[in-house]
């Protein structure tokens, strides 16, 4: 038995009994890394069907980057409120219902006649999405103790990483074989598997519920992150200027750091708080926040310059690029789960360091050894030191977080460290996407200048109005689209032809001289995380002095017939 401080109250003692246990906690870990797996992989696969879709629904990229879109907003702007629905109604509670709320809106997205409703249902299976996923973190906590957490923790992480990168190979089977509806079909049967397996598999852990939810709080955090992630995701499509007549990208910035001032300071003032203040101050929660925050930068923005180097220099297929990171996959779903075990037994600290050391080292390998002559097998060395990077920090950085979190605060924690790992991914692409951009902006015109040249006088000055746009696109683009040059309509064959081969030779001899800072930029980062990471404290409590809050559990089902 111990007292705690209660971070809500500040003084509050708080008993400790011991923290109850699943009858099978590897059980509950499967069915909780299911939901993961699940919400992660539809922020990437759906990447895969961009074309298919387009000509499915007869529309435009504009109402693509919302179907791609709409989902991210509505599962990065919804985790906070999310995980204190988890503190109020139960984890397991939300968790199922929000698997089923997935798994409907995933029939919508399906079954989907035009992009509005294509758009509605995804943004619809994001706020599915957003329900879910931080309870699966409160349920580990609560199901698992803390020598066994890290390795829990491990395996977790290791599937959300597995789902991010694994993309555009599944999606390029699924979509080959039966269609782009069947990205999301197939979602239904595990979805509803996973509300079944959770009921009976996974405890219904209760704690100290709160006695209301400040819905003014729930708006004023939703509006800032709404801001916030709408204009890092759409900053580059609007040159990060205006969106619409007085609406601009710095305002909606404005708007949401307001909207956060006053948040933080209405936190401060409520006897319940959404994001309790005396969250930051519990171990390494802060710190550990931070990182999850570079590590998903990191990953997003190295994920935006591995697609484009792999599709649009090199000319692969999305199921072509997939199978080219699966170097990466494999390490990485193999090193997290022992990375989450030594943080059990040695901290996270340095384990975190090197791992995003070695993670920085491989983006720099990418960045190094890039040609356009390249193939899958010059990226198999620099892929396996960011598997081995990333599996080691990822993990770490989960168990570190929660480890010192009570149960009445778990829900809380996990949608601020949810939130910072998908304002760390829209955060990355749009500053990696920005810099790779500016530089095509200066690098592309030249290298077209140099490749009209080898075209007959009369055909340059339509290669260069073809070239025109590419800057603009150069973030955008997909297997063989030569930097986004488009022939003339009316080119005869021969000299289209003559056109696309010059046009990927330009955009290759722009591309790696942008590709390299911005990858630099990703390496930035991750050194700077390893820095935050040695602010981690060292080697973690015993298990008797890390059970920290009060759990209660109530049957998860009723007992078996026998």
């Amino acid at each position: 038995m111990r007292a705690n401080r209660d971070p809500e109250r500040g003084v509050a003692p708080v008993t400790t009994p011991p923290r109850p246990r699943s009858a099978n906690p590897w059980a509950a870990l499967l069915v909780l890394c299911l939901g993961n797996f699940l919400i992660l992989l539809d922020t990437s696969i759906v990447n895969t069907a961009v074309p298919d879709m387009m000509r499915s629904l007869d529309t435009g990229i504009d109402s693509m980057l919302w179907v791609l879109n709409g989902y991210l907003l509505a599962l990065a702007s919804l985790l906070i409120v999310a995980g204190r629905l988890g503190d109020l109604f139960g984890p397991r509670t939300v968790f199922m219902a929000g698997m089923a709320v997935f798994a409907v809106a995933s029939v919508l997205c399906g079954a989907a006649q035009s992009p509005g409703q294509l758009i509605a249902a995804r943004v619809v299976q994001g706020v599915g999405a957003a329900a879910l996923l931080p309870q699966a973190l409160v349920l580990i906590s609560g199901i698992f103790p803390a020598a066994r957490r890290g390795a829990a923790f491990g395996i977790f992480t290791a599937v959300a990483g597995v789902a991010a990168v694994s993309g555009p190979t599944l999606g390029g089977l699924v979509i080959t074989r039966l269609g782009w509806e069947w990205i999301f079909y197939l979602n239904v049967p595990l979805s509803a598997a996973g509300v079944a397996l959770a009921w009976w598999l996974v405890p219904d852990l209760r704690s100290r519920r709160p006695r209301h939810l400040d819905l003014a709080g729930v708006l004023l955090a939703t509006a800032a992150l709404v801001g916030l992630m709408y204009a890092l995701i759409e900053g580059e499509r609007h040159d990060w200027g205006t969106v619409h007549g007085p609406v601009s990208i710095p305002a909606i910035l404005a708007a949401s750091a307001v909207c956060g001032v006053v948040f933080t300071l209405r936190q401060r003032r409520q006897h319940e708080p959404l994001v309790p203040p005396g969250l930051f101050r519990l171990g390494n929660f802060a710190p550990a926040t931070l990182v999850t925050l570079v590590s998903s930068f990191g990953l997003y923005g190295f994920l935006l310059v591995f697609v484009i180097e792999t599709q649009a220099l090199l000319g692969m297929s999305p199921l072509e690029s997939g199978l080219a990171a699966l170097p990466w996959t494999v390490v990485l779903s193999v090193v997290a789960p022992v990375a989450g075990r030594l943080t059990d037994r040695l901290g996270g600290r340095r384990l975190l360091t090197g791992g995003l050391t070695v993670y920085a080292l491989g983006v720099l390998g990418m960045a190094v050894l890039v040609t356009p002559s390249s193939t899958a097998g010059t990226f198999v060395v620099p892929l396996i030191a960011v598997g081995i990077g990333m599996g080691a920090s990822i993990a770490p950085t989960t168990t570190e977080a929660m480890r010192h979190v009570p149960a009445q605060l778990a829900g809380a924690a996990a949608g601020v460290l949810n939130t910072a790992r998908q304002v760390g991914g829209a955060l990355g692409a749009a500053v990696v996407g920005a810099v790779l951009q500016h530089r095509l902006a200066d690098t592309l015109p030249e290298a077209a200048r140099a490749g009209a040249a080898q075209l007959p006088p009369e055909a340059r000055a339509d290669f260069l109005h073809g070239f025109g746009g590419a800057a603009g696109e150069g973030v955008k683009l997909g297997a063989g689209q030569a930097g986004g040059f488009v022939v003339p309509p009316g080119t005869p064959p021969e000299l289209a032809d003559r056109y696309r081969d010059v046009a990927a030779d330009a955009f290759a001899d722009a591309f790696l001289p942008a590709v390299r800072p911005a990858l630099g930029v990703v390496v930035g980062v991750l050194l700077l995380g390893g820095l935050f990471a040695l602010r981690l404290r060292g080697r973690p409590a015993d298990d008797h002095r890390s059970r920290s809050a009060q759990w209660e559990k109530t049957p998860a089902t009723p007992p078996a017939d026998d």
